[in-house]
């Protein structure tokens, strides 16, 4: 090997390595991801799961210990609402998700929370939030979308989108929009599959695009791409892969010149098929700079992913200047975060939005003494995960309830003699939940019913509450008007 080789073997690496983003377990940081930061790796993506995020002190001291080795991107999913990485994964966020901010439709208020957001990110010593979702949800049975869209109007999406990128970069934390071309006309999780949106362009432009077009007027410094099957434009490959997606859709047509970072590439729709080093060259190939590789992927996946890259330049399907072109952009992304300034938390307007998305059917009933709650069984999708959710907090012998034989007249025998509610969440995807309802309404029609989902399926009730949405904020604005107590906080 001649000197010239040595060399160039060190800068596809540096190169390549300035691509990554694996993750690691545990609330501190190995020292293979230590030695890889002093070596120049991209960054990091954080997992609740995956232990990272136990607490935000024990996450600031974390992103503390990694900024000692490096200048990494520090990346989270932290959206609010259903999605959320930092306490409310344990607790339930503080902060409504897109769904009720769209029911609400104040821009500056959207504005207000992710800039709240994005200051208790930045506190914590994050950098990079890999949000707004800015899907226009279209797909009622969207399996992973529902409450995380501002929508279904492509054009209330856009105000909101670009209202969040504007304030989660007021707090000094990178924007990033997703999931480019857009999820929301899927009924296919693209965590376990590739979703089928079958659109031309003529209807992207009409749809899928208009958030985005506003995301990058506003300025979004990252745009995520997703692993979408777009036959027309992607000819059946994931969009994460497609050169005619990320580079002549995204750059091209739309003029985007900032960061694109791929979708967790550890999900079915992107490399369930090549694996993640081959994923990974195809998406650099595609147009991509930075490269999620899932919460699973760590020194072993960094490695074979490295080798890949290397062998795919030295072949020649993957040029060096693509590579520089991606060190380019995240430089300038960088330099961009060196320079920004710190915002003030503002939880009271998670409230304040959680409150005014609630929308009431029926007058609300006076209750002598406390009613049952029964919370219904729904679980969240991959992208959710087991975040807490319901009314239980402010009912203390609230039951959980299925829709197995039996079920309804044992609620029913409970809530003999008192009020009862129940608790949905996206009831339009679970036949147990309308199930249940049915029953319950049918022998007590003063039920009421609290949607927290998606208010799609709506029961011949008397009262019915919908949310949009179950995170903490959603549950104390139902629980304050009905009454209920039993949590610290609540006005109930």
């Amino acid at each position: 090997m001649t000197t010239d080789d040595i060399a160039t073997t060190a800068e596809i690496a540096r190169l390549a390595r300035g691509t990554l983003l694996p993750s690691f377990p545990g609330a501190t940081a190995p020292r293979w991801l230590l030695d890889e930061l002093e070596a120049g790796l991209g960054g990091v993506t954080l997992f609740a799961l995956t232990g990272n995020v136990p607490s935000p002190e024990s996450l600031a001291a974390l992103t503390a210990q990694l900024r000692k080795a490096g200048d990494p991107f520090i990346t989270i999913d932290e959206e609010g609402g259903d999605v959320t990485r930092l306490g409310g994964h344990a607790t339930g966020s503080p902060y409504p998700g897109n769904a009720a901010l769209g029911a609400v439709d104040d821009p500056e208020l959207t504005r207000r929370i992710y800039r709240s957001m994005g200051a208790e990110l930045a506190e914590v010593g994050v950098n990079f939030n890999f949000a707004p979702s800015v899907d226009v949800n279209t797909a009622d049975d969207n399996p992973v979308i529902g409450t995380r869209s501002f929508g279904s109007d492509p054009e209330l999406v856009a105000r909101h989108a670009a209202a969040s990128v504007t304030g989660t970069q007021e707090a000094g934390v990178a924007a990033c929009a997703k999931h480019f071309p857009g999820h929301g006309a899927t009924v296919d999780d693209s965590h376990l599959s590739i979703p089928l949106v079958d659109a031309d362009l003529e209807l992207l432009d009409r749809r899928e695009l208009v958030p985005f077009r506003a995301a990058i007027a506003a300025g979004t410094r990252a745009v995520m791409t997703g692993h979408l099957n777009l036959p027309a434009i992607t000819g059946g490959a994931p969009a994460t892969l497609s050169h005619a997606a990320i580079t002549g859709l995204l750059r091209e047509r739309l003029g985007y010149s900032g960061v694109i970072v791929t979708d967790a590439l550890d999900m079915e729709g992107a490399s369930g098929a090549i694996g993640i080093p081959e994923a990974s060259v195809r998406a650099l190939a595609a147009g991509a700079d930075l490269l999620c590789l899932g919460p699973r992927e760590h020194a072993e996946t960094v490695e074979a992913t490295l080798g890949a890259i290397d062998a795919a330049v030295r072949t020649g399907r993957l040029s060096m200047g693509r590579l520089l072109d991606a060190a380019e952009r995240t430089a300038r992304l960088k330099e961009w975060l060196a320079g920004q300034g710190a915002a003030a938390v503002d939880r009271a307007a998670g409230m304040e939005a959680a409150r005014r998305a609630v929308r009431v059917t029926g007058a609300l009933p006076g209750w002598t003494g406390p009613p049952l709650v029964v919370e219904t069984e729904s679980t969240g999708n991959i992208a959710v995960g087991p975040t807490p959710w319901g009314l239980h907090p402010w009912a203390p012998d609230a039951v959980r309830a299925d829709g197995s034989d039996g079920a309804a007249e044992r609620v029913l025998a409970r809530a003999e003699g008192r009020g009862l509610i129940v608790v949905l969440r996206d009831a339009h995807r679970h036949a147990a939940q309308r199930a249940l309802t049915t029953a319950l309404l049918t022998a007590r029609p003063d039920t009421v019913v609290v949607e927290m989902g998606l208010p799609v399926w709506r029961p011949g009730s008397a009262v019915y509450l919908a949310t949009y949405g179950a995170a903490a904020a959603n549950a104390q604005a139902a629980a304050e008007l009905l009454g209920l107590t039993g949590a610290p906080g609540s006005a109930g």
